[in-house]
């Protein structure tokens, strides 16, 4: 199978549509596929819902989408970098489920393992386990988490075989991974293109199992979201 395509627009087409479950990688801005974040904006789908650790900043990101207002519903554990995002859900114009941050790695690696849910003991008593399956294991009350699938995600990685065998960079690693798992379409960006069997086998961190679609970035812009420097 070709699974790469010359840019994040082709890698898109024909894949992503109005309504669908999209599931993104990253952490803050480090780790995002910010070529096909960038093409999904400008393909103009509607009425998404996205999982994500956070949703960027205002106008980079998963903010670009929110700011042409393509999401519908965030999944995510984090907004304090997004102004937007804050107004949109205190105006009632974006659904949110909130989600603590290792219940929702979690989540998506369930999903992409197979596992339709599971027990965690995180959110039990609080506002995360309304509504949820309480259980008691060995004395310990658990609340049921159900797994999550996306119809598309999107990764970024940075080096990438033919095949689709992923190696991540340090903290670029992050979500991306889970989230791979987790799509039933994955399309990954990644900055380096390499040929079969030039990865070390005992180095992919994604097999290419997973891997649908490959789109090369080589220079993306990787913005820092708090720059701090220390006084000379």
């Amino acid at each position: 199978m070709k699974k790469v395509y010359p840019d994040a627009a082709s890698a898109l087409a024909g894949v992503v549509k109005d309504g669908q479950i999209i599931a993104v990688g990253g952490f803050g801005l480090c780790g995002i596929p910010e070529a096909l974040i960038a093409a999904l904006r400008d393909s103009g789908v509607t009425n998404l819902t996205a999982i994500s650790n956070n949703a960027g900043v205002d106008g980079f990101g998963l903010g670009q989408l929110l700011a042409t207002r393509q999401i519908k519903k965030m999944i995510a554990s984090y907004v304090g970098e997004n102004k937007e995002f804050e107004r949109q859900y205190l105006a009632g114009e974006l659904e949110l489920e909130f989600t603590p941050q290792g219940t929702l790695a979690e989540k998506l690696r369930a999903g992409g393992s197979g596992i339709p849910a599971f027990f965690t003991k995180t959110g039990v008593g609080t506002l995360v386990a309304e509504g949820k399956d309480i259980r008691e294991f060995d004395g310990e009350q658990y609340v049921m988490e159900r797994s999550l699938v996306a119809d598309v995600s999107l990764v970024k990685a940075w080096k990438a075989d033919r095949a689709g065998n992923l190696v991540y960079r340090k903290t670029a690693r992050n979500f991306n991974p889970n989230v791979a798992m987790a799509g039933k379409i994955t399309i990954v960006e990644v900055e380096e293109l390499v040929e079969i069997g030039e990865i070390d086998p005992d180095q992919v961190h994604t097999p290419s199992i997973f891997v649908h679609r490959i789109v090369v970035n080589a220079t993306p812009e990787k913005r820092i979201e708090q720059r701090t420097v220390r006084a000379q």
